[in-house]
């Protein structure tokens, strides 16, 4: 297991060995994910994913923005 400290503001350093078998890079994307007990998983996004998520951001908050939408997926 690894630790990190956070800092004041909120900040942590991804441990090296962390980092090497994420193939984490400076520029990277983080995501987390809640899991049970309080536990948390950290994962690299692809770069495609994030590229394609910017490309289609914008054409999604008009799309999914019902209140029907926000009681379906509003916890998610």
């Amino acid at each position: 297991m690894f630790a990190s400290k956070v800092t004041a503001k909120g900040q942590v350093t991804i441990p090296k060995k962390v980092r090497a078998r994420l193939r984490v890079q400076s520029g990277d994307v983080i995501a987390y994910e809640f899991l049970e007990d309080g536990k948390v998983a950290i994962h690299r996004v692809e770069a495609l994913d994030a590229g394609w998520h910017r490309a289609i951001a914008s054409t999604l908050a008009d799309e999914w923005n019902s209140a029907e939408d926000e009681e379906a997926f509003g916890d998610l």
